[in-house]
């Protein structure tokens, strides 16, 4: 196992979905859901497993439904919300899809249920989120990297971890296996994923 967690431990994820995508992505590999949903069950008590996108609305077809469905009946909590669209300075139509109020929200409704919160995100806006749950007796472990160009993770959410768990040693277990028999959709665009956003 990478980090460390104990077989009572009981155990929340909180996967930030469009910054572990842009994540794995940085470091050559998509993820199998399925596994990491495994690994994290054979460790420990898992209670838990949430996972937070934004949709593109008024699509005839959105290349995330197909993943968020399939998230949906194997296991984990879904919460999305529609993406708010804008145009940039050069007249650019952009999609904007921030969930970071909806993930602390749930980690803290959460932690006193928990012994150990685990964190799919190198967002440094979770750095005073990761503080408070600390405070509350709570072990918080971050999962990102520091290995991608540039790097995903903010520097203070690492400090502010109790662990940092780096992404890509994570990679033999959590890995979409290209073996043509993929139980998950292969291609997902994730919106507002960019490295700058993950590592404010």
């Amino acid at each position: 196992m990478v980090g460390r967690f104990y077989p009572n431990e009981r155990v929340g994820i909180f996967i930030d979905g469009a910054n572990l995508h842009a994540a794995a992505r940085g470091l050559g590999f998509d993820i199998d859901y399925k596994r990491l949903l495994r690994h994290f069950q054979d460790q420990c008590q898992l209670i838990r497993a949430f996972y937070y996108t934004a949709l593109i609305e008024d699509q005839e077809y959105s290349p995330l439904r197909p993943l968020v469905d399939w998230l949906d009946y194997n296991g984990f909590t879904m919460v999305t919300k529609p993406t708010k669209e804008y145009t940039d300075s050069l007249g650019r139509r952009k999609f904007k899809g921030n969930m970071d109020i909806e993930l602390a929200i749930d980690v803290l409704e959460m932690s006193p249920h928990l012994d150990h919160v685990v964190l799919f995100s190198g967002d440094g806006d979770f750095r005073r989120l990761v503080e408070v749950v600390q405070r509350k007796g709570v072990r918080v472990s971050v999962v990102s990297t520091i290995r991608s160009q540039p790097p995903m993770v903010a520097d203070e959410l690492r400090r502010q971890a109790d662990n940092f768990i780096e992404l890509e040693e994570m990679a033999h277990l959590i890995a979409r296996q290209h073996n043509g028999r993929s139980e998950r959709p292969q291609q997902v665009v994730m919106p507002a994923a960019s490295p700058d956003e993950a590592a404010e």
